[in-house]
């Protein structure tokens, strides 16, 4: 046997036994094709607030990681009133786009430009992933819920309007059409990821027609999934079984309102927003919008630079496998939890003091 051999040999046993953190560098090998390792254009949204520093984040990992991918980066901001046209034609040819948050102003009229691009991309099915992370302290342990949301229809469609002074009609449209396709999305990504249960959210005790379609479109697609198990709770009793017995969820599928209101109870009881990747995707284009938790964060945040980079690190990790790049999502996954677990290198909200570079830094030294 060659030195080199025994040399590989020797830092592999120390990798595998002598690490003592528990995670392994390099558990499965994986076999790509010729002509895989293309580097893929991702178009980029910094955005507002902490996104600038949050997607910054990700762009030095990627390129410290010689990640195959080469960013598309536009300028737009929530007090916009419609995203420009070349921002979407760069989402349509990319097929992939890593955005910070975008500030949606309270009242006055103006229309969220996060729900322009939701409507404009079809962006339908929002999914975020809540879980414990190893070395993170939270009030419930094994926590593993993925929260499927419906993103086109709902109160957040924005239907409103004045009927007379000082009377305002909101409206909540639900149509089978787009309840059976996020109830699909739901359960095809619960078979695919060996996952055993669906749960519907809703309110159809008193919105008995619209959330009663909801419900109706999800039993039709469960008798389809024989294998996976299906079940309905109402949505108040939802928030309190999360904050009470979060393992109890496996899969949740929901229409628009709600599942804002779901993920981030489920997010709070994992570790946080700031910890929990997510995107929004439509499955007709292949466009993934991968995202952070979606806020912009506290002024305070951004001039002191602290801003918690994990949600969209671990967001980008999901981008990089959707573009089948597997090996480096693993890599940039496998960074982000050894940080965690040491706890060294935290923001304020995980109970550190580090900025938000300190994490940067600490998460590429820990790259394999």
């Amino acid at each position: 046997m060659s030195r080199r051999s025994i040399s590989l040999l020797k830092n592999l046993a120390r990798n595998t036994t002598g690490s003592g953190s528990g995670f392994q560098t390099r558990s499965v090998t994986y076999m790509p094709r010729p002509g895989d390792g293309t580097p893929r254009p991702v178009t980029l949204i910094p955005g507002d607030g902490i996104g600038p520093l949050v997607t910054n984040a990700v762009e030095q990992v990627m390129e410290a990681m010689h990640a195959p991918v080469y960013f598309e980066k536009y300028d737009v901001h929530g007090d916009m009133k419609k995203v420009p046209q070349e921002v979407i034609d760069s989402i349509r040819k990319n097929k992939v786009c890593l955005k910070g948050g975008l500030k949606t102003p309270v009242g006055g009229g103006v229309s969220s430009v996060n729900v322009q691009l939701r409507k404009e991309l079809d962006l339908y099915a929002s999914l975020v992933n809540c879980f414990n992370l190893p070395g993170l302290p939270t009030r419930h342990e094994n926590v593993d819920i993925v929260v499927i949301r419906e993103n086109t229809e709902g109160e957040y469609s924005g239907l409103e309007h004045e009927v007379v002074p000082g009377v305002v009609e909101s409206l909540k449209v639900i149509t089978k059409f787009c309840s059976e396709r996020i109830a699909k999305y739901a359960f095809e990504y619960a078979y695919l990821n060996n996952r055993k249960k669906v749960t519907a959210v809703h309110k159809a005790n008193i919105m008995k027609l619209a959330d009663g379609l909801f419900l109706e479109s999800c039993r039709e697609v469960a008798k389809k999934y024989p294998s996976i198990t299906y079940n309905e709770i109402i949505v108040d009793n939802c928030c309190m079984q999360l904050v009470s017995k979060p393992e109890q969820f496996d899969v949740m599928v929901t229409p628009n309102l709600y599942g804002n209101l779901v993920a981030n109870t489920a997010a709070g009881t994992a570790g946080g927003t700031g910890v929990m990747p997510g995107g929004n995707i439509v499955t007709t284009e292949q466009i993934e919008n991968m995202k952070t938790e979606g806020n912009v964060g506290k002024d305070k945040i951004v001039q002191q630079k602290t801003a918690n980079p994990v949600a969209l690190l671990l967001s980008s990790a999901m981008m990089l496998r959707h573009l089948q790049f597997p090996s480096f999502a693993d890599r940039l996954e496998t960074a982000v939890k050894r940080v965690i677990s040491e706890g060294k290198y935290r923001t304020k909200d995980l109970g550190g003091d580090c900025t938000t570079q300190e994490v940067v830094d600490a998460v590429i030294a820990n790259l394999d």
